[in-house]
């Protein structure tokens, strides 16, 4: 994020309709192109001139719209006008009306002709310099297809005191960035604001096709079925809509390729053929077409699409046209699902029954014209590009489940089937590793590798389970519990890390003191010192078989949430951090100079319960806002990792309960040894047992 800033605010400055929600604001100059603009407003913002700021990003958020509306209408005029419709491919029958060569010419003159028409389009709606003059590249597309300009325009909104705006655009980039961790901090502080009032906390981009979609669903829930219909009608409609709006994208200027694209673009220049070249850029366009469902089907701030999503709307429409008796869109609706699965047998079923009921008053019905557009366009995209697959190399990843098997080519069939095969953990959750081939440790048995680095996101971690059984679990619990009532030392304070919360610690030294004091339990504190030892021989065995780990610290740390003060609670029980370097997230360094503990090899938290309320770990990119993986406590799991800067991560709030948690620190210098590891029989482990003594000095 620092580098695209900086980037932007690098560039030359500039002289300076709204985003959906927002009043308008007076128009600073004809439209300009929307990442000038947005780079302006951040250096506004840069400089504390708020007005300013907002009057920028709102002009690029209107300048970014109006180009995408722009070059949508102008394809979609420019391609119904008479004279540029591409010609047919060719028939092969001796008696066709005109020879491939004069096909070609046909197809380059209906090209140019478009080009001009939708060349001549955009610079009647967007100004002398056309489309060309308004790029965005892909790091601001990106940009603002996270909403990252709301983020902006709501702090200069709070600084000019308009909280209702602010708030709004908070909501906004909040919708998109459920994860991002610090909108998650505002958006609390925005709840508990006096003044703030609900109607404030609303989308202002909220897509017309997921809000009727929302609302219907809410009414079918209710039951008000006649109430609900024409506002799915209204989501299936506007949820084609975007699918075109999207495919129109596609046909824009090319951008900066992904790496898979860069392969192909490489191994089609090579061939150097004008061709190859027009083929190239075609299967892209069709390729991003493809994902436009998908694209549509995800809501912001997810990661996955709707499964289904067309299928399943038409479903929920058949299904309420049938309860208020229009059997006959019912039935439109049914047979538009047969395009996508023709072996449907509840749908059948279905449409065997609107029949009967229908009688012989039965109209003669087809899917709907819209549905069988989509397939019919869909499917012809699929068939060039599987020819392209078996031909020419390429890549295509088909996003859609219904693709009929008969429209892959037999060889690619084969192939696909084979690569199935072959990558059975795509769906099948892989099986837990029984840790013995790396360490023959006879109270290792039974720990099972459940997650890796790769499953995790990340590098250098693991979730491993086992590592104690639920009656020692209980008897930790009991020792945090009896050291809290007696004085742990920390006397059950707000935690450091929010107000939220109760804080107890106990050290491995401070539970010898109480144990020999008779103030816990003697078990509680041997099963503590064993368990660490537990965790470090296995840290070691997983991470650093060539070489010894010791443990420098080890502490017993229960968090408990305050009641009466979890309501709406969005901020963090442990910030995010590294534990051997200071965290820059804005460079994404992680500088090892103090106060930072940079003798920290490896980390590692064994949990030992799992009923309360949030408290699941993170981890993040070093930006410290992007979540990667997470990781929920329970009973006898580790969660072990390398300490620096590549695992930066936290805890969600407590919110209700109380989580304990044995955190342990793992060195390869021996002078950072835990001191009461290293001189094993202090006086304050004199009578404790040998048993703990011993498996003290494993270190």
């Amino acid at each position: 994020m620092l580098s695209l800033l900086l980037l932007l605010l690098l560039l030359p400055p500039q002289d300076c309709a709204e985003p959906p929600g927002l009043a308008q604001l007076p128009r600073l100059a004809p439209l300009q192109s929307p990442d000038l603009l947005y780079a302006d407003g951040l250096r506004a913002y840069a400089a504390g001139a708020w007005e300013r700021a907002v009057a920028l990003l709102r002009e690029a958020l209107r300048s970014r719209a109006e180009v995408g509306r722009a070059r949508r209408d102008c394809g979609a005029w420019c391609a119904a006008e008479p004279g540029n419709e591409l010609p047919p491919v060719p028939s092969s029958d001796p008696g066709s009306d005109f020879s491939p060569g004069t096909w070609e010419r046909l197809l380059l003159r209906a090209a140019l002709r478009r080009a001009e028409c939708v060349s001549q389009c955009a610079v009647r709606r967007l100004g002398s310099r056309g489309a060309a003059g308004h790029r965005v590249v892909r790091a601001l597309r990106d940009a603002f297809r996270r909403r990252e300009p709301y983020n902006y325009l709501q702090r200069a909104y709070y600084q000019l005191k308009k909280l209702d705006l602010a708030v709004a655009a908070a909501h906004t980039f909040y919708v998109a960035n459920p994860k991002h961790i610090q909108i998650r901090e505002d958006m609390v502080k925005y709840h508990r604001m006096s003044g703030v009032r609900r109607q404030s906390f609303r989308d202002l981009e909220n897509l017309s096709h997921w809000a009727a979609y929302d609302e219907g669903l809410e009414l079918l829930k209710r039951q008000e079925v006649a109430e609900a219909l024409p506002l799915l009608e209204e989501a299936l409609k506007e949820s084609l809509a975007q699918m075109e709006n999207c495919r129109a994208e596609c046909e824009g200027p090319e951008e900066q390729l992904t790496e898979e694209e860069e392969e192909e673009e490489i191994q089609l220049e090579s061939q150097s053929g004008l061709y190859e070249a027009i083929a190239g850029h075609w299967i892209r366009v069709l390729q991003c077409r493809q994902r436009c469902p998908g694209a549509v089907a995800t809501r912001p701030g997810q990661d996955s699409p709707v499964p289904d999503f067309l299928p399943s709307q038409l479903w929920r429409l058949q299904e309420a046209h049938a309860q208020v008796g229009n059997l006959s869109q019912a039935m439109e609706n049914a047979l538009s699902i047969l395009l996508f699965y023709p072996e449907d047998e509840a749908v059948k079923e279905v449409l065997d029954k609107h029949q009967k009921l229908l009688g012989e008053q039965s109209p003669d019905l087809s899917a709907r014209e819209d549905i069988r557009h989509f397939v019919l366009q869909s499917v012809g995209e699929k068939k060039l590009l599987y020819y392209a697959m078996e031909h020419l190399g390429t890549s295509f990843k088909d996003p859609d489940p219904w693709t009929p098997e008969d429209l892959i080519p037999e060889g690619l069939r084969k192939k696909l089937r084979e690569d199935l095969e072959k990558r059975p953990w795509d769906s099948k959750p892989p099986e837990p590793e029984s840790l013995a081939k790396w360490r023959d440790v006879h109270f290792l048995e039974g720990v099972t590798l459940t997650q890796d680095a790769g499953q995790l996101n990340g590098s250098e971690r693991a979730v491993l389970d086992g590592l104690l059984s639920r009656a020692e679990c209980e008897i930790l619990l009991q020792l945090a519990k009896d050291a809290a009532k007696t004085g742990d030392g920390y006397r059950s304070r707000r935690s450091p890390h929010t107000p939220h919360e109760h804080f107890e610690g106990l050290t491995v030294l401070r539970a010898a003191q109480l144990a020999r004091s008779g103030a816990v339990g003697r078990e509680g504190a041997k099963l503590l010192l064993e368990a660490s030892e537990r965790a470090r021989t296995l840290t070691q065995a997983y991470f650093s078989p060539e070489g010894p780990l010791h443990l420098s610290f080890t502490h017993l740390v229960c968090r408990s949430a305050i009641e009466g003060e979890q309501e709406q609670r969005m901020d963090l029980s442990h910030p995010v951090h590294a534990d051997n370097c200071l965290l820059d997230p804005y460079s994404g360094e992680c500088w090892k100079e103090p106060p930072a503990y940079t003798h920290r090899d490896y980390s590692g938290l064994l949990y030992l319960n799992d009923d309360f309320q949030g408290g699941d770990l993170f981890f993040t990119e070093p930006d410290a806002l992007t979540v990667t993986a997470q990781v929920r406590p329970q009973c006898g799991r580790l969660v072990a990792f390398s300490s620096g800067g590549e695992n930066p991560h936290g805890v969600w709030a407590v919110t209700k309960g109380r989580r304990c948690t044995l955190a342990l620190w793992h060195t390869r210098a021996p002078e950072h040894m835990e001191q009461v590891r290293e001189n094993r029989r202090t006086r304050e482990w004199e009578g404790i047992g040998n048993r703990a003594a011993l498996v003290g000095g494993l270190g």
